[in-house]
């Protein structure tokens, strides 16, 4: 059992930081999009009929803080889910969401 975060707080700090890399609708969606499998960023702005310098932007966030990992193939940037423990945090989450029916924002 990991150490009690009121006793832990640098392993707070890691946890917060991780869920502020996944705390928006867009990163949201690009997580279930790789939770396939890797994706290039053109594929990823497709499936979400987003912008690129958007997309490109969140990507870069969650890469940034240790959620996602990228490689380059070419000229093609892809992605992946680095930490798959995040995963299975959002589909806890939605579960909860989607039992309590929650519209709030």
């Amino acid at each position: 059992m990991p150490q009690p975060l009121i006793e832990n707080p640098a392993m707070a700090q890691k946890v917060a930081r991780v869920l502020k890399a996944i705390a928006h609708p867009v990163r949201l969606q690009i997580i279930e999009l790789l939770e396939s499998g890797e994706m290039c960023v053109g594929q990823i702005v497709d499936a979400l009929h987003a912008k690129y310098p958007i997309t490109s932007q969140q990507l870069n966030t969650m890469c940034d803080r240790g959620v996602l990992t990228q490689r380059r193939d070419g000229a093609k940037v892809f992605y992946r889910i680095l930490n798959p423990s995040v995963s299975d945090l959002l589909q806890c989450l939605y579960r909860n969401c989607d039992s309590h029916n929650t519209d709030q924002t």
